[in-house]
């Protein structure tokens, strides 16, 4: 070999050393090194000596290393907090995924939860590349939700579509300002009463506008839909302590939709995270979940909104940690110095999406103040629900209590968004129709505890025989003279009958298969209601997702 194939073979060699050193390529390097032969091994037996080796210059290779390579390697960003914690996020979901996998849908949950909260802890700390942190958490946050929604399973969409909040999308988004609206909103502001101190800036004048024109139909929307539950959240935020314009949390959040659900996996009318709706009391299992309940729902955000006011003395870092987390909070206002809201908010230290979220709840509360400037006088609001709550002691099918309640399955559904699965788990708050409470407690008493989730009630009917009957519900006469303890196999009509339905375990649908055809009048009926609650929804029922919070 003449010195100039040795010089070139060796400058191969460092160079693929080096590149086998760099970030994301050491795969490649060991690749490209597993081509070289091997080295001679040297066994006990050999007394054969090596040639010596050839005397080498130092450093000879690198002077001839093109400066690209050098000035590539200086410019390469360093690594840093936020670097550390987008990187614990990719572990925490990776876990979260195999835990899915194995069916561990709790533990799996609170990966994802934990892989969330650390990206949205990483934007408070610069990262290195913002653009890929952006790409990558709008990444996690879309296959999190693709989770989510999977793990509840077709059941959980059935019993009420989970929606996407109408105002997710203007999250990121600025708005022009309205020159003339300047003057008058400040004067407004100077003239109104309010729990929550007001301010008027470019960025809030920017929301009055858009929801004045391009976004009013969804303030109207979300008003009418408020009178549902404005009374309740009124007593609650009241019971707690806390200014009574924060209901326009929940209107930013979702619209007053109890059964959101975010991209982020954030949940229910006041978009909590799993792991922050434990902490104050909101369950979950596998056939429940109570961030979806708006009454439990607004006491724990009544709770927690009074208490991120205890830790920051201010209303408006208090709703922004309420968006993005109080530990971006705090740490924004470490690095800076400034406890101010439109300070931290200037220098850039928050998530975009909470920049721009208190200013969305600024306006709504200025607009709804001054309703008649802006097209917001006289709507008529839905009336407010109203209902009576029972504690089940046993697994309870809503089917059951529709039977005992005579009202159709899809009205219990829609006072129950918590129920998930048709069935009320053990201990569980269950709200009835008003004043059927009592009789419905009185009732469930005829069935066995451990059968009510599957057995039904049924009211005869003129003409109807235990025959018919029970071949409706596909089971015997017998068995149904067993359950009721009957003298003789005849109904009577105005009877209530306990039917022993076997609890048949579905098998998973096929993909393109369609569902066998129920031709019992309970099935048509629930049919029926569910097809006018879709007409009546329009074109305004979507596809889940909502306003991202760390709730």
């Amino acid at each position: 070999m003449d010195d100039r194939t040795r010089t070139l073979l060796s400058f191969f060699l460092v160079t693929a050393g080096v590149a086998g050193t760099g970030c994301g390529i050491s795969q490649q390097g060991r690749l490209q090194m597993s081509f070289l032969p091997p080295a001679p091994r040297a066994t006990e037996s050999s007394n054969e000596e090596l040639p010596p080796a050839p005397p080498i210059e130092s450093n000879v290779y690198l002077r001839d290393v093109p400066s690209f390579i050098h000035s590539a390697s200086a410019s390469l960003p360093k690594k840093n907090n936020a670097d550390a914690l987008v990187m614990r996020a990719d572990q925490a979901f990776q876990r979260g995924k195999k835990l899915y996998q194995s069916n561990d849908i709790p533990d799996a949950r609170r990966e994802f939860d934990s892989a969330i909260d650390s990206l949205l802890e990483a934007s408070a700390e610069n990262p290195s590349d913002s653009a890929e942190y952006e790409r990558r958490l709008d990444e996690m946050a879309e296959a999190v939700h693709r989770y989510d929604l999977a793990g509840m399973g077709a059941a959980a969409v059935d019993e009420g579509k989970f929606e996407k909040a109408p105002n997710e999308d203007i999250l990121v988004m600025t708005f022009p300002v309205d020159p003339k609206l300047k003057d008058r909103v400040r004067e407004q502001v100077i003239a109104t009463v309010s729990q929550l101190p007001l301010s008027v800036n470019d960025t809030v004048l920017g929301y009055i506008n858009y929801f004045t024109h391009h976004g009013h139909s969804t303030i109207v929307a979300a008003t009418q839909r408020s009178g549902r539950y404005r009374p309740m959240i009124q007593r609650i935020l009241d019971e707690e302590g806390v200014p009574q314009e924060l209901i326009h949390l929940a209107q930013a959040e979702s619209g007053f939709i109890p059964r959101a659900m975010s991209r982020k996996a954030a949940g229910g009318m006041w978009q909590f995270l799993v792991e922050r709706g434990n902490q104050y009391d909101l369950r979950q299992t596998r056939f429940s979940d109570e961030r979806m309940d708006p009454e439990k729902a607004t006491r724990a955000a009544a709770r927690h909104l009074r208490d991120l006011y205890t830790e920051f003395g201010d209303w408006y870092l208090a709703i922004a940690a309420y968006n993005c987390g109080p530990g971006v909070v705090e740490k924004a206002v470490e690095r800076t110095g400034y406890a101010d809201f439109w300070q931290l908010r200037e220098l850039g230290v928050l998530p975009a999406e909470t920049t721009n979220y208190v200013p969305i709840i600024l306006a709504m509360t200025i607009m709804e103040k001054n309703a008649a400037e802006y097209g917001l006088e006289g709507i008529q609001m839905d009336a407010p629900l109203e209902y009576d709550s029972i504690e089940t002691t046993a697994a309870t099918s809503l089917a059951l209590v529709s039977d005992i309640a005579d009202v159709p399955q899809a009205e219990l559904a829609s006072i129950n968004p918590a129920v998930l699965k048709g069935i009320a788990p053990e201990h569980f708050t269950l709200h009835v129709p008003k004043g059927a409470g009592n009789q419905i407690q009185a009732t469930l008493q005829m069935v066995p505890t451990e059968r009510r989730a599957d057995w039904r009630i049924h009211r005869v009917a003129a003409g109807e025989t235990l025959a018919g009957i029970g071949k409706e519900y596909g089971v015997t006469p017998t068995s149904i003279v067993s359950a009721n303890n009957l003298k003789s196999a005849e109904a009577q009509e105005g009877d209530r009958l306990v039917i022993p339905v076997a609890h048949v375990q579905p098998a998973p649908a096929r993909r393109g298969a369609k569902a066998p055809a129920r031709t019992s009048h309970t099935a048509t009926h629930r049919t029926a209601a569910r097809s006018r609650s879709t007409r009546a929804a329009g074109s305004t029922r979507k596809t889940p997702v909502v306003v991202a919070s760390n709730n």
